[in-house]
């Protein structure tokens, strides 16, 4: 009943079909039903609901408002939002929250995201939902027993009149970043499409003393990816610079926390450099990144202390709470994605924050186009002070995931892994944060890490020119099915 659906790196995700409004109302209750036990909700309090743009979000999010109601609590309902903005408002006020978004995934594919009044639910609180789904029978607190009739939404049903507070405490925020008139003088496209911030973009940009030309915006959902480009994307960015003389074009994924920042050489920058950069005009003392972020986040000597973690905001999250107990003051987190968390409050020159520990994409928009004109350059010269490193990624479908764990295991001992990493040389650091990442003393780097919801192993590589990253690329996917082969 539930097998289609998983809880990701960040939320529960699925196919549009596999979320009918049985198994909808079945989660959003096991939500209310965990938080209950937890002593993080009472009758007196409000639940927060936000959507995305795509086009099973406005059903769904009546259903997850209708469920709330039914179970006894009051619904604000926050209407089309980003996700950082429900994530600050759920903060501010201590109430729940549930996003309804698929964020970077294809329209036939959404989901839930969840939030407790004092932040995003960790791995632990996952599993305790799932726990909850099945306990009780109709009516009760739990989800319905099988013999129920599956729950359907009424047709007529409307949910409550959207609440614009939400979003404005939201653009409170984000025009706080930057000083008034920052961006004076800077012409900056916002590629709109079908991000929830398109219009948002647009008003905070010009409102920070740009000039914006808004273009690409879409009719539909446009599942922008930020992790795996299209070349429609990366062409629209190098038009768009030429055509319009733009100093910079900027925009997110679909329910935007993760940004896409080019220059005006029409070039996206990689998230894991826009985090480290972000984090670099913030002064922080300590990041927080996982293991798939570019090793440049140590060898930039930007930061006192660098915390790796395994793939997901909640491990980032956990990371920064480490970070703090540790006695760090200004607290970074960032994901390969380019989407940043903050862990602290954040008190500078040019801005006071508080902190906002779930995934941010107007953060660093507006950071990297600030300290461009801090610095009277442009976004792709914040580059120059960084050291040259280059990725790639790619992975193996349709494996057998058991084999698998069980290679990457062996390879945990260290004759085991000496011999098969042998042709690349001597074998500096290993570590399994999340999969297994090795480090030649060259600086070379290939990870091998199992996908968390599919039949994949995916494999990452960096080096110094991408010439090199692509070589251990395809040396490192051609050995590992050559073992799953044998082992087969």
């Amino acid at each position: 009943m539930t097998e289609q659906l998983k809880f990701g790196t960040s939320g529960l995700r699925g196919l549009v079909s596999d979320l009918t409004d049985d198994i909808i109302m079945r989660y959003t209750r096991a939500f209310l039903r965990h938080l209950e036990k937890i002593g993080k909700i009472n009758k007196d309090t409000s639940v927060v609901v936000g959507y995305d743009l795509r086009s099973s979000s406005p059903h769904i999010k009546n259903v997850v408002i209708k469920t709330i109601e039914d179970q006894g609590y009051s619904v604000i309902n926050a209407g089309e939002v980003p996700t950082p903005a429900l994530a600050l408002y759920s903060l501010n006020f201590r109430y729940p929250a549930i996003m309804v978004t698929g964020s970077h995934i294809p329209d036939d594919r959404n989901g839930l995201k969840f939030y407790r009044p004092d932040g995003e639910i960790t791995k632990q609180d996952e599993r305790a939902i799932v726990g909850e789904l099945d306990k009780s029978g109709k009516g009760g607190k739990g989800g319905l027993s099988r013999n129920d009739t599956p729950y359907h939404l009424a047709e007529n049903y409307q949910s409550p009149p959207v609440v614009p507070d939400v979003l404005e405490l939201y653009r409170k925020r984000c025009l706080s970043i930057l000083p008034k008139s920052a961006l004076q003088d800077m012409k900056i496209g916002v590629y709109q499409h079908s991000s929830i911030v398109r219009d948002f973009l647009v008003e905070v940009l010009s409102a920070l003393g740009a000039k914006t030309v808004a273009i690409g915006r879409a009719d539909h959902f446009v599942p922008v990816d930020t992790e795996a480009l299209r070349d429609f994307d990366r062409k629209l960015a190098l038009d768009a610079v030429r055509q319009y003389g733009l100093d910079a074009l900027v925009s997110t994924d679909g329910d935007a926390d993760r940004p896409l920042i080019a220059g005006s050489d029409g070039i996206f920058l990689k998230g894991d450099v826009v985090g480290m950069l972000t984090a670099k005009y913030l002064f922080a003392d300590a990041v927080v990144t996982p293991v798939t972020s570019t090793s440049a986040v140590e060898t930039s000597h930007f930061f006192e202390h660098v915390y790796r973690t395994s793939v997901g905001s909640p491990y980032v999250i956990a990371g920064m709470k480490q970070a703090l107990s540790d006695g760090y003051h200004t607290i970074v987190g960032f994901e390969a994605n380019g989407g940043v968390l903050l862990g602290s409050d954040i008190s500078s020159e040019t801005c006071e924050l508080k902190k906002l520990a779930t995934r941010d994409a107007m953060l660093p928009i507006l950071a990297l186009l600030g300290f461009a004109q801090l610095r009277g350059s442009s976004v792709q010269a914040l580059l120059s002070g960084l050291p040259m490193r280059f990725t790639a990624s790619n992975r193996l479908s349709n494996i057998d995931t058991e084999k698998a764990k069980e290679i990457l295991h062996d390879l945990e001992d260290a004759a085991t892994r000496i011999h098969f990493f042998h042709p690349l040389g001597n074998i500096e650091h290993w570590d399994m944060i999340d999969g297994l990442r090795v480090i030649m003393d060259n600086g070379d780097i290939v990870h091998f890490r199992l996908s968390g919801n599919a039949p994949e192993l995916r494999c990452y590589s960096e080096a110094a020119s991408q010439k090199q990253a692509d070589k251990l690329l395809e040396w490192g996917l051609e050995n590992i099915a050559r073992t799953l082969e044998k082992a087969s």
